[in-house]
């Protein structure tokens, strides 16, 4: 026999083996009932120990997240997108909108139904997200947080910087079903920061042609030095700013207010996810990143139709309200920076930015050259921005022209391996051993900008300062500014915006118009020295006036309209119809009539236009009707929409999804006669008829409501199965009172109710 004290070791080990199996076999069966997500979520300084674990986050705190959803179909976006920048291709610049994104790219409603159920089921509360942005934004505990996504959330100490983190300390997976592609928020590792924005008080100005006090730049110093003069504002463009802070527009008002100019233009703070738009310098928030993007962006295009001003606590977040927002800001401007914990999370809303005719300017920064010691550089380093760098630039004189630009010191350039962004097509054939480029991973900048410590500042409710900022950060919400203009022009020569403007650029730098489009920057050094034609420090260089906007717009072009069908994809019972708006849009002077007409359509089913054709000049609209007959197949057909030109000359074409489902099973009722008149003491009979439809074949209940009083009825037989009739019999008892009432018929089968009604007039 063991003595008390080995049987109690004894039993111990046995409970703490049985403790371990036990929990092995949890875990075991939790991951074999969940599924991984795409995208990294752990950082690497948790995983490998560098950043020193504290304690557990706790419990009852809760977190905000981001839920993405995944792409439907990444290799037809990414076709979609070699076609839409092909000039040879027929596609070229024909862009989505953010419905017509979804509906080709974007989640399936139940796969976006899926991930808000999964929520709710595990204790979140629903706060906000779309399903055209594809996300889905929830609050919930940390307990709900570990137990949803399999995760332990800890505090850590951050290695390089004097706080605290919280992070979890595996990969997050989700039940099995469940698509998601990413999901913010497990961690406040890296906090977002303006990417380019020095202050230095003690800088020695080096301003001295800028219309501001202290001869300081204005930023409508920066539309005459990279404009001039010209007609172009912006008009009808949309420019939109990403913030992840409020804003206080006292600040814009007190800069426009001291530079002698007005403001015409509306500023429109849009929250993306409940983070407050106002920002209080007296409440220690800082909007100095804030009021510079507006005041620079609306300086170079000071007839914009508006300013949106996207704040959010999350880049997703943001991203995708930059995505899906009416109307749809086609310049946008960022210069904030921040470092991921994947840098491919982001991907999908920059590339349908580029889907949508959209294009990100973003901040390279003010670190210099890119090193393996650089903490953040993103998304400057991503391969569907367009990134921007610094200059130093001299003018003739207040509000003059252009005379000579240098690289700034500080400005961001280079290429980041540990991002691992590889290099675009269109940026591979520039690089060389003269700029030290890599030829495997992406490089920035592509353009630049004054960026020197020689800008007038108002930020923060208090005095506005002269010389003191300099940043990168100017330099992106300009050339976003700048761009309205080059659609605005793009648009008046009859041709479409240009989206994404990373391959006409490149296109135009090995061409034999670069000098013309760019003023090439050959002087200076962020560590890569300035050179001709493409460098790492100022990219191709900065705008060159009319030549840039000439080169980019393009000529005007032949008269000629464009189609297009919404919604493109129609669901029609059979035996029913549905509708969709055609709408035409004339370009290049084009003044003639569109005629409409409709292919592709199945036997039994027609198409008639309420508007055919459509009158000259031949921009307009008009709704076609697709009405289906009872014995058409069910199943998806493609239709085609056909525009011709009132000569035959031109022919284009927009294309209908149409899915024809056949009608559920049912049944109707109908009562006979539809009134009758009852003597007291006497009875009445009325034939309650039901007719099956599509099929319809179940017990159908009958019941009577709305009898006066001492009038009752009766039913023979008291159901009916599929199409048949019962005998109602209506008894009036010679003490009920004379009058007319309604009797409502119910025939109830299953979920199914339908209902018919006998006047009955009592004497």
């Amino acid at each position: 026999m063991n003595s008390p004290r080995n049987c109690g070791w004894s039993g111990f080990k046995y409970a703490f083996v049985l403790f371990f199996t036990t929990l092995s076999l949890l875990v075991a069966s939790v991951a074999a009932n969940a599924q991984s997500i795409p995208t990294h979520h752990m950082r690497p300084d948790v995983r490998s120990g560098r950043a020193k674990f504290l304690d557990r986050l706790p419990g009852t705190q809760v977190l905000r997240l981001d839920l993405v959803l995944p792409l439907r179909d990444p290799a037809g976006l990414e076709k979609f997108l070699q076609e839409a920048y092909d000039p040879a291709s027929p596609s070229y610049r024909h862009f989505l909108t953010p419905s017509e994104f979804a509906a080709r790219f974007g989640p399936t409603r139940q796969d976006y139904d899926a991930v808000v159920e999964f929520a709710k089921r595990n204790e979140f509360s629903i706060v906000g997200g779309s399903f055209e942005g594809r996300i889905v934004q929830i609050a919930g505990t940390v307990t709900s947080v570990e137990a949803a996504f399999n995760v332990s959330v800890g505090v850590y100490q951050h290695p390089t910087e004097n706080r605290t983190f919280y992070s979890v300390d595996r990969e997050p997976s989700a039940a099995a079903g469940i698509p998601l592609w990413h999901i913010s928020g497990l961690d406040n590792y890296s906090i977002p920061h303006p990417a380019g924005l020095h202050h230095n008080s003690n800088a020695i100005p080096s301003a001295t042609t800028g219309s501001g006090p202290s001869a300081s730049f204005l930023g409508s110093d920066m539309r005459a030095a990279y404009y001039g003069s010209g007609a172009l504002t912006g008009s009808g463009q949309y420019v939109g700013l990403l913030e992840f802070y409020g804003t206080d527009l006292a600040d814009v008002t007190t800069y426009f207010t001291n530079a002698g100019q007005t403001n015409n233009v509306s500023i429109n703070l849009i929250s993306a996810d409940g983070t407050s738009t106002t920002c209080l310098y007296s409440k220690r928030c800082d909007d100095t990143e804030q009021t510079l993007d507006i005041t620079q962006a609306l300086s170079m295009a000071p007839g914009m139709a508006g300013l949106y001003v996207f704040v959010g606590s999350y880049d997703t977040t943001i991203f995708s309200a930059m995505a899906t927002h009416t109307p749809l800001a086609a310049q946008l401007g960022s210069s904030w920076t921040w470092s991921p914990a994947d840098p491919s999370s982001d991907d999908p809303y920059f590339k349908q930015f580029a889907a949508q005719g959209q294009n990100l300017f973003q901040a390279s920064g003010d670190s210099a050259a890119y090193t393996t010691k650089s903490t953040s550089v993103y998304p400057a380093d991503d391969a569907y921005v367009t990134s921007v760098g610094g200059t130093d630039l001299v003018t003739s004189g207040a509000g003059g022209a252009w005379a000579s630009e240098t690289a700034w010191a500080d400005g961001g350039g280079g290429y980041f391996a540990a991002d691992k962004i590889t290099i675009p097509s269109w940026q591979a054939p520039v690089i060389n051993t003269n700029n030290k480029g890599s030829t495997t991973y992406r490089n920035a900048p592509d353009v630049a900008a004054n960026s020197d410590y020689t800008y007038y500042v108002c930020a923060d409710q208090t005095t506005c300062t002269a010389n003191e900022y300099g940043g990168t950060s100017f330099a992106a919400p300009l050339w976003a500014g700048y761009m309205a203009l080059v659609n605005q022009q793009a648009v008046a020569n009859g041709n479409s915006p240009l989206g994404f403007v990373n391959p006409a650029i490149y296109s135009l730098g090995v061409g034999s118009g670069y000098s013309a489009a760019f003023h090439d920057i050959t002087s200076g050094s962020n560590g890569y020295s300035a050179l001709a034609g493409y460098d790492l420090a100022t990219g191709w260089g900065s705008p060159n006036g009319a030549g840039l906007i000439a080169a980019l717009a393009g000529i005007t072009s032949a008269p000629n309209f464009s189609i297009t069908a919404s919604p493109s994809s129609l669901s029609v019972v059979r035996g029913n119809s549905g509708t969709s708006t055609i709408s035409t849009t004339t370009s290049g002077g084009y003044n003639s009539t569109v005629t409409l007409a409709a292919s592709g359509l199945p036997a039994n089913v027609t198409a008639s236009f309420g508007t055919n054709p459509i009158a000259a000049p031949g921009s307009g609209s008009s709704v076609v009707t697709f009405t289906v007959g009872a014995a058409v197949t069910a199943g998806t057909y493609a239709i085609t929409v056909t525009g011709t030109s009132g000569d035959g000359t031109i022919v284009h074409t927009a294309s209908i999804s149409l899915t024809i489902t056949v009608p559920a099973a049912d049944f109707s009722i109908a009562a006979s006669p539809s009134t009758i008149t009852i003597s007291r003491g006497s009875a009445g009979n009325e034939t309650i008829t039901t007719a099956a439809l599509n099929g319809f074949s179940s017990s159908i209940a009958l019941s009577a409501s709305g009898l006066p009083s001492r009038v009752t009825v009766s039913f023979s037989p008291t159901s009916i199965t599929g199409s048949g009739t019962s005998t109602m019999k209506i008894t009036v008892n010679s003490r009920a009172s004379t009058g007319t009432h309604t009797i409502t018929i119910t025939g109830k089968s299953g979920s199914k109710t339908h209902t018919a009604t006998v006047a009955l007039t009592v004497k």
